[in-house]
């Protein structure tokens, strides 16, 4: 029998080798699984003394197969241990092309079987992630762990991973299109994940918001109006959600013109532009659709209700009388505070109740919408905050100075 000469930095690819050569044979008898373990273990050696990292990444995985390959014989602390050190080759590989196939293969293995150990495949993905030097490859892994947790149903897993996106995508360096998929498949992780809602909500918007409405897109633009429907349902439905951009981003635009979608389309509008009473005038008209999207009307009320509250905050002066509100939420006299303390409540409003002249006076209100018309009025704001702090400024130093002339003209008066 072949002697095998181990080095040091080498022992564990070799003793993984081993490992796995021997459980691949253990049911041949020892006259048939020493040569055999023998051979694979020299084939080993001969690809790690030359260097040929592919190689040997194709011998371990396929040695490996018995690992993976229900039901596993091999405890899940044993098999990470494997897949770990299988995955360390990607640090060896002598170019970036050698370091793509490496881990393509390592990918491949991995997602064959996503419903045999998908949390134990995910956490040696996330080890690969780690281990390469190229932000492309990071790409590469995440999407495929996205894929593996999708079709393993092991969406626990890395939904963690969601609130790091923008860093992920900024280190990434990947483009729209590229962001596009990602995005998607995000939201289709999180569509039917409890407790999920505005997570699922945000990467709908990030996913819409890359359809700029260019030529590029007028291809694929029409694959989007699922998730703007999508989006425009959640909006609506959720009771603490008071803005959004959806109206301004060209996916959503397409409804408008749609003949099957042009009414959740209209809906929108009403709930980012309108008051109660145009809501009511389309809730009698279309009941049924609401109905079909899962609307409840009370809560569309109700939210519609505080929706006209900012409206009004927004397009009165500062003072709005209880006439005004009553009239614009259909509620009663005695009814008005209690919509002022749910607004304020929900952080969409600040303001003042003056009991006494029956107003609200307002001090800040949630915008529907921030475009550029808010821009610009808050521009102008600021334009006179900074005046009004310079005139303060102006005032403190001429104070200053009329109080140092008056103690130096009482010192002339002493002396």
């Amino acid at each position: 029998m072949a002697t095998i000469v181990n080095t040091t930095e080498e022992e564990p690819m070799l003793a993984v080798v081993r490992f796995t050569a021997e459980l691949a044979w253990a049911d041949a008898g020892p006259e048939v699984a020493d040569p055999e373990v023998t051979r694979l273990c020299l084939e080993a050696q001969e690809h790690i003394l030359a260097g040929r990292w592919l190689d040997m990444a194709s011998l371990m995985l396929a040695s490996a197969d018995l690992l993976l390959t229900p039901p596993s014989r091999v405890p899940d602390k044993d098999l990470e241990c494997v897949l770990s050190v299988i995955c360390s080759l990607v640090t060896k590989a002598g170019s970036e092309d050698q370091a793509l196939q490496i881990t393509d293969l390592i990918c491949d293995k991995l997602t064959q079987q996503p419903d045999d150990k998908p949390a134990l495949r995910l956490k040696v993905l996330f080890s690969l992630y780690n281990l390469l030097p190229s932000p492309y490859f990071k790409a590469l892994v995440y999407k495929k762990a996205l894929e593996l947790a999708t079709a393993g149903k092991a969406a626990e897993y890395i939904i963690p991973s969601f609130k790091n996106i923008d860093s992920f995508v900024n280190e990434w360096g990947i483009g729209n299109l590229e962001q596009r998929e990602l995005y998607l498949a995000i939201t289709r992780i999180l569509k039917d994940h409890k407790g999920m809602t505005k997570d699922y909500f945000k990467f709908l918007n990030k996913y819409l918001a890359t359809f700029k409405g260019s030529d590029d897109d007028s291809a694929t633009i029409g694959d989007a109006k699922e998730e703007a429907v999508a989006a425009i349902i959640e909006f609506v439905k959720s009771s603490n959600l008071f803005q959004c951009d959806l109206l301004n981003m060209p996916a959503v635009a397409q409804l408008e013109k749609d003949e099957k979608y042009q009414l959740v389309y209209e809906l929108l509008k009403i709930f980012l532009t309108k008051r109660l009473d145009s809501y009511l005038e389309f809730q009698t008209a279309n009941s049924a659709l609401l109905k079909d999207y899962g609307l409840v009307h009370e809560e569309c009320i109700t939210k519609m209700r505080l929706i006209s509250l900012l409206d009004l905050s927004s397009c009165c002066s500062i003072e709005i009388p209880y006439s005004a509100i009553t009239e614009s939420l259909q509620i009663n006299d005695d009814e008005v505070e209690q919509w002022i303390v749910k607004a304020i409540a929900f952080k969409i409003l600040d303001c003042k109740v003056d009991q006494l002249n029956q107003t609200v006076i307002v001090s800040r209100q949630t915008e529907r919408i921030f475009g550029m018309p808010q821009w610009q009025g808050l521009h102008t704001k600021l334009g006179v905050w900074k005046g009004n702090i310079a005139s303060a400024i102006n005032t403190i130093q001429a104070n200053k100075v009329t109080e140092e002339d008056t103690q130096a003209m009482h010192g002339l008066t002493i002396h």
